[in-house]
């Protein structure tokens, strides 16, 4: 019987890679936001699974929420036209966000995101972001935190998906190409 498992091609961060990387970067986010009011802001769906990891990893008093926003559809490449699905719950008045995000890849959704958000009045705003792809970006944004960067290839897993799928593998590993091209054709 097939699995999910036998469509990856390569694994990029095992379990325990993942662990670390995220245990690193909730002391740093501990660390920089001691004295301030954090407020996290995972953009699903994503960042779930590393949002849920991350918020465990904080060791300071912290709020949460969740956003949902769309750019992709079910395709491989951003559209370019974003669109919130589902808004915040709580006000970011005066609040130290920090918006949690599975991968930062050509930047348009979160670009969008930021100037949206910044225009609701935190106190502060930054970016996190698990992994990073800065060959496809076609805006100019930066994460504040980056548990790390990965090349140009098609990543599922820990969140990532391909059409709504492979995002409870618990590691992450890029897809085979024969699995998403049928799309091109």
């Amino acid at each position: 019987m097939a699995t999910i498992f036998d469509d990856i091609e390569e694994t990029l961060f095992t379990e325990e890679e993942i662990a670390a990387i995220v245990q690193k970067m909730g002391k740093q986010i501990s660390e920089d936001y001691a004295d301030k009011n954090l407020f996290l802001v995972s953009v699903l769906k994503g960042s779930l699974m590393f949002m849920a990891d991350l918020m465990r990893e904080i060791t300071i008093p912290c709020s949460i929420d969740f956003l949902s926003v769309s750019s992709y559809g079910s395709g491989t490449s951003t559209s370019g036209e974003v669109r919130i699905l589902k808004d915040l719950d709580a006000s970011l008045e005066g609040k130290d966000l920090l918006v949690v995000e599975d991968i930062l890849d050509s930047g348009v959704t979160l670009s969008y995101l930021l100037k949206t958000l910044s225009a609701r009045n935190p106190a502060s705003i930054r970016l996190c972001t698990f992994l990073d792809k800065p060959e496809r970006r076609r805006v100019d944004i930066k994460a504040d935190y980056i548990g790390a960067s990965v090349p140009d290839k098609f990543i599922v897993g820990y969140g990532l998906d391909y059409a709504e799928k492979y995002r409870n593998i618990p590691f992450i590993g890029v897809l085979k190409p024969e699995v998403y091209t049928h799309e091109k054709e």
